[in-house]
């Protein structure tokens, strides 16, 4: 579902990501971790179209991203949801008009886009704010509401920068029940961390560590269930 070959990326002279190679199966989990300024979010917004390939090859969700153009890049995004770092969602519009936003963009029944919502919300705590306005939201609410936007679509791959920054401990084993119902279900997660707590949450799932731009050798945790592999060959 995510294949990576020896990719590359530089903000100017200075390399962020530096022949990075990994493959993450249907329905893999895999954490991605490492300390600030190790290349994660970096690695997520090439994944998702946000930053152009500059170096080695990535396919994602069956689209070649050495190949993607600005044209194309609506198709990758209706199989990939993402999750920010800071949110994006749109303050003036309620909950439920954020989460209902990529369902009508797609074109989905009114019907079937109400049961969908209600049961995100329900998963997330948001019953109760679906008629609030995000501005009046908190931190961690407001993360929620991007959670559920992004899952909302059962999406083929989610990517998530740093989910749980803004969610006590409670959301965050919430969230991460959430993310593995879709897991269980064949969908293929990335998710960038720095809490190492978080890992013991999802212990089938996988850990792929960044160093300095480079996959640690000693920090890659190869989960047969989580469907990842380290080889270049994969």
């Amino acid at each position: 579902m995510v294949r990576v070959r020896n990719l590359s990326f530089r903000f100017g002279a200075r390399y962020v990501l530096r022949n990075v190679s990994f493959s993450v199966g249907r329905g893999g989990f895999v954490f991605l971790t490492g300390p600030s300024g190790a290349g994660k979010t970096t690695l997520l917004r090439i994944l998702h179209g946000a930053l152009p390939m500059q170096g080695g090859q990535a396919t994602v969700a069956g689209h070649e991203l050495a190949r993607m153009t600005k044209g194309r890049l609506p198709a990758l995004r209706r199989d990939v949801g993402v999750v920010f770092q800071d949110f994006k969602i749109l303050p003036r519009r309620t909950v439920r008009e954020n989460v209902i936003l990529p369902l009508e963009v797609r074109g989905v029944a009114r019907p079937k886009a109400e049961r969908r919502i209600k049961a995100v919300l329900h998963a997330l705590k948001l019953d109760g704010l679906a008629e609030c306005p995000c501005a009046q939201l908190a931190g961690g609410e407001q993360q929620r509401v991007a959670i559920a936007r992004a899952v909302v679509t059962g999406p083929r791959v989610i990517l998530a920068d740093e989910p749980t920054g803004n969610l006590d401990w409670e959301l965050s084993v919430r969230l991460l029940d959430v993310f593995r119902q879709f897991h269980l279900h064949g969908t293929s997660i990335i998710m960038a961390t720095h809490n190492r707590e978080i890992l013991s949450a999802v212990p089938e799932a996988a850990v792929l560590r960044l160093s300095g731009g480079e996959v640690d050798p000693g920090g890659y945790d190869v989960a047969e269930a989580a469907g990842i592999s380290g080889r270049d060959e994969a």
